[in-house]
């Protein structure tokens, strides 16, 4: 099988790239600007990687569809604070960019696997999301936080309908997916990072933790192996059970609200060496979101996913959130990334028991 990822030097892309290059005899053409996330990808011979852009070098990407057997079109805008600096760019890219690239998928007769969203369900009510029967509830206009999930449910929409004239897809849903290399730790602006890399990235520095609105919000934390693996589900397709489908994945035994992420984080961190005082240190600081984010900022109370569709593809996550988050914690120390080159990290042997 040949597999085309658009945006394959992100996250999610390049996680399945090394996924797919390691357990399956599959082929990998990988698309991007960059390509830091993918190392010795890049050399392997079922491995070949295009620096292109999506907006710029469109023929290009016309004339892979057409070769692949799939196709992941996973770049997209995917924080908030980007959402609400750029809205227009997070249409552009994450409707209309995609929709175009949708559109060329289906002319070709590939097979279409879309990264949808958790945050297509808005502030939905539900205790559990259901992809069959819950309701999709958005926020204000003027709140542009949630243009990203307009976008990406109006793809949905129109990917399903394209389904019914001959599409062969599925949708995926990604709940809060983390890992190592999720964001650029160093980064410390507001909203640089997804929460994970955020906090860990505040810790790292001594500097204090900004729960937003207090951090009563609730989230689902997906260790990205987990999500990979659902993704290869997927890709498999046992007994066409994907096709024209949609699946959440995500964890729902990991939903704790963002202060009770800080609390875990600071617990686990002070775990490793040299880190035993954190707990007695660490601070955390309540803010509104208007003053974090903006005035367009606005969320959701709650997100966690039913996986009961997800389940009969054979898939349940594994990962416990303090596992995931300890082998966040320490490919950060190993990595060194976190403080000046001359003051030495721990060795990856040294981390090994913590992790």
């Amino acid at each position: 099988m040949k597999v085309l990822i658009l945006g394959v030097n992100g996250f999610i892309g390049s996680a399945l790239t090394r996924r797919i290059l390691s357990d399956t005899t599959w082929s990998v053409c990988g698309v991007d600007l960059h390509d830091f996330r993918l190392a010795t990808a890049l050399d392997h011979p079922r491995m070949r990687f295009l620096k292109a852009d999506l907006t710029q070098d469109r023929g290009l990407i016309d004339s892979l569809i057409p070769a692949c057997d799939v196709v992941l079109p996973l770049a997209a805008y995917a924080l908030p604070a980007s959402y609400i600096k750029d809205p227009l760019g997070t249409f552009e890219l994450d409707f209309e960019e995609n929709l175009r690239i949708v559109r060329r998928v289906a002319e070709a007769g590939a097979r279409l696997i879309f990264p949808s969203t958790s945050e297509v369900y808005g502030m939905c009510e539900d205790s559990l999301f259901d992809e069959d029967t819950s309701r999709l509830v958005l926020g204000p206009i003027a709140k542009e936080r949630w243009i990203y999930a307009c976008s990406k449910q109006l793809l949905d929409r129109v990917i399903w309908a394209m389904g019914a004239q001959g599409l062969n897809f599925t949708l995926f849903r990604p709940f809060n997916w983390f890992g190592p290399s999720l964001d650029d730790i160093r980064q410390s602006a507001p909203g640089s990072a997804r929460v994970t890399t955020q906090f860990l990235g505040h810790l790292l520095r001594g500097e204090p933790i900004p729960l937003v609105n207090g951090g009563a919000q609730q989230r689902s934390f997906t260790y990205v192996d987990d999500g990979i693996d659902g993704l290869m589900r997927i890709l498999q397709n046992p007994d066409g059970l994907a096709d024209r489908a949609i699946f959440n994945l995500g964890n729902p035994d990991n939903c704790v609200s963002i202060r009770e992420m800080a609390t875990i984080m600071i617990e686990e961190l002070s775990a490793f060496p040299g880190f035993s005082g954190l707990s007695g240190d660490a601070v955390m600081h309540e803010l509104a979101g208007s003053a974090y984010y903006g005035a367009a900022y606005d969320d959701a109370v709650h997100r966690r996913p039913s996986i009961e569709n997800a389940l009969r593809l054979g898939w349940s996550p594994k990962v416990p959130l303090r596992q995931g988050l300890r082998l966040v914690i320490a490919d950060a120390l190993a990595s060194g990334r976190w403080r000046p080159k001359d003051d030495a990290p721990p060795t990856a042997d040294a981390l090994k028991a913590y992790a």
